[in-house]
């Protein structure tokens, strides 16, 4: 609860994300700490067993508009770019109660995005996410290499290119 509240009040702060989108880090290869989410599927993730591919983690919250908005172009994203492999894209829920994103995610017809959930924010914590969305990307070797904090319209470019120059190396 206090992940969640604290989330709010910065998105509050930074503009509901407009601020904060303005902000992409490009990591200095720190190795990606490594957790274990369930997943929408029912079945456990371990981020260290996608080693060798490209992960992109997007953490965010049913009640974040930039988050609703950026959902089904991550969704098509993924179903791109996954079919030739040596990718994944994980949708990671932040809330406690995962009810709402559980409906969010049938209303927006999410279908080839996989969700975590992340209700004690363990996962939020080791990536020290202050904005929703905030989009990881991590190389083949389990490094981190950029952080994207909030999201406006055409960000979703940006993570093409980021996947590619990521699934080059």
């Amino acid at each position: 609860m206090a992940l969640k509240k604290l989330i709010r009040n910065k998105m509050i702060h930074l503009g509901m994300g407009l601020f904060a989108s303005l902000f992409i880090i490009n990591a200095s290869a720190e190795p990606a700490p490594d957790f274990t989410l369930l997943s929408s599927t029912g079945e456990n993730v371990r981020l260290a067993e996608q080693r060798g591919k490209v992960v992109m983690l997007n953490f965010w919250a049913s009640w974040c508009g930039p988050c609703r908005q950026e959902m089904p172009l991550l969704d098509a994203m993924h179903a791109r770019y996954s079919e030739h492999g040596g990718f994944e894209l994980y949708g990671i829920n932040v809330e406690e109660d995962n009810t709402p994103a559980i409906k969010l995610i049938k209303e927006l017809k999410v279908v080839s995005l996989e969700v975590l959930y992340d209700p004690e924010g363990k996962a939020s914590a080791l990536y020290k996410v202050e904005a929703m969305p905030t989009t990881v990307m991590i190389d083949k070797k389990g490094q981190i290499r950029y952080v994207n904090r909030g999201y406006k319209d055409g960000d979703e470019n940006k993570y093409r290119d980021q996947i590619r120059e990521l699934m080059k190396e």
